[in-house]
């Protein structure tokens, strides 16, 4: 069944049926266009434009459709246009003519942006759960690891000492603004399209205030063409899962490198590993890579539905159904991320004692060192030149910081003593540090408790 035809002579070209349907994607709306419907016939019997018998009468039909296409004894009928052709159709099949008065003061237009809104903002709420999940393990794995130490990086070199508590903070940080994104397009999208017609409203007296609280918005939108016509909140939700991916695949990349035999940090459990079809010893972490390759096709969603929208004249054009496809995919493959990579680090092992001798082997103390002679009266430039020369004198003897002998240290600066090697050891480098954010364990204690009052645990 299509919703229109009146006007016209001839069939359309079997071709052009196919390529103008929607129905293979937006089959995914059923819920929300049922839901939908059972509103808007709501109102209409609240405005007296509907009988109550017609309004009960349709929302009964609307129930058992429902109902029948989530026990698969209603397949989608792959000829129908889309999701809200086939809905009706089957309606007034059901129940005749009273059928046919569903779409009384609506427009395909505002029924397909309704649907879209309701959709994402499900969407939403899923995928904020999800990274609550994730959260919740990041927070397990920092409140076991306050005393893990490693090394910190910049520029992939190593840096200073800190924790793995510390170091996993860092996402629990990120994945906490993304949570933050969410929320703030919720609210911002939480406006009813439905009663803007095809873009100029309706003459019916709908109370579109009214549909809008039957269906958990904030109110009505205002304008009948923005209304119809506003994709802003996809490309919204599209950004912020650019953004949550984006996260993953940076802490994917730590995993992958982490996991390597050069460094052997962590051990990934065999259920998120693979093997090779050639050589037996190999343990490869294609959770991580794929996370990471992912990306990629998020980001293209994104750019993909920044151009098709960046030319489009007021109010609805078809070009807009190009937001469905790659959106769902892009839903598809950031939740499917979300929680294959919460599975992963979720069952992670960490190889403690490498990492704690990876950061005492690579002059992550060498700040502090200097800081023990600016405590003792040392000049910082001329600290940071001496403890430069016993960097290289290390280097050339294969040694740390903590192995070289005191009176090399005293050789090139005297104002060393003992209780140097106790101001350089890990534990001291790394429980010093107490300001707001840093890894010392005090202080990581207290951002402990704070993530655990925000996960409400």
């Amino acid at each position: 069944m299509k919703l229109w035809g009146g006007r016209f002579t001839k069939e359309t070209n079997e071709l052009v049926n196919a390529f103008n349907a929607s129905l293979p994607f937006d089959r995914r709306f059923y819920k929300q266009d049922i839901r939908g419907s059972k509103a808007h016939v709501t109102m209409l019997a609240k405005q007296g434009i509907l009988t109550e018998s017609e309004r009960d009468v349709i929302i009964g039909g609307l129930d058992s459709i429902l109902k029948d296409i989530e026990s698969g004894a209603l397949p989608f009928d792959e000829t129908s246009e889309d999701i809200h052709s086939f809905v009706e159709a089957n309606l007034i099949e059901r129940i005749g003519d009273p059928g046919k008065k569903l779409h009384t003061g609506r427009s395909r237009n505002d029924q397909v942006a309704l649907d879209m809104r309701l959709y994402t903002r499900d969407e939403i709420d899923e995928m904020d759960t999800l990274l609550l999940s994730l959260l919740k393990t990041i927070y397990r794995i920092m409140a076991e690891n306050v005393h893990t130490y490693m090394p910190g990086f910049t520029h992939l070199q190593k840096a200073q000492p800190v924790t793995v508590a510390h170091h996993f903070g860092a996402y629990f940080e990120m994945f906490k603004r993304d949570r933050s994104r969410l929320k703030d397009i919720r609210s911002r999208m939480n406006y009813c399209p439905l009663g803007a017609g095809a873009l100029a409203g309706t003459t019916y007296p709908l109370d579109r205030e009214y549909t809008a609280k039957l269906l958990d918005f904030d109110g009505a939108t205002l304008n009948s063409m923005d209304s119809v016509s506003d994709r802003d909140y996809i490309i919204e939700f599209l950004s912020a899962m650019s953004t949550i991916m984006m996260h993953l695949s940076r802490f994917s990349e730590e995993i992958i490198i982490w996991n390597s035999n050069e460094y052997r940090f962590v051990e990934l459990d065999d259920a998120y590993s693979t093997g090779s079809s050639i050589m037996p010893q190999k343990k490869n972490p294609d959770i991580a890579e794929l996370v990471r390759g992912k990306t990629g096709r998020v980001y293209g969603a994104l750019m993909g539905f920044l151009t098709t929208m960046k030319g489009i004249p007021l109010a609805y054009n078809k070009d807009m159904q190009e937001d469905k496809e790659m959106f769902f995919d892009a839903l598809d493959t950031t939740k499917g991320c979300i929680q294959l990579f919460n599975g992963m680090i979720d069952t992670m092992k960490f190889r403690k004692d490498v990492m704690e001798k990876s950061a005492m082997a690579g002059f992550t103390n060498a700040t502090d060192a200097a800081d023990y002679l600016v405590k003792n009266g040392v000049p910082f430039r001329d600290a940071h030149g001496i403890i430069g020369q016993l960097v290289l004198l290390c280097l050339d003897r294969g040694i740390s910081l903590d192995e070289l002998p005191l009176a090399d240290y005293q050789a090139i600066c005297p104002v060393f003593k003992e209780d140097i090697y106790e101001a350089i050891s890990l534990a001291t480098c790394v429980e010093k540090r107490i300001t707001l954010g840093a890894p010392g364990p005090a202080v990581m204690e207290e951002v402990l408790k704070k993530h655990k009052e925000y996960l409400g645990l």
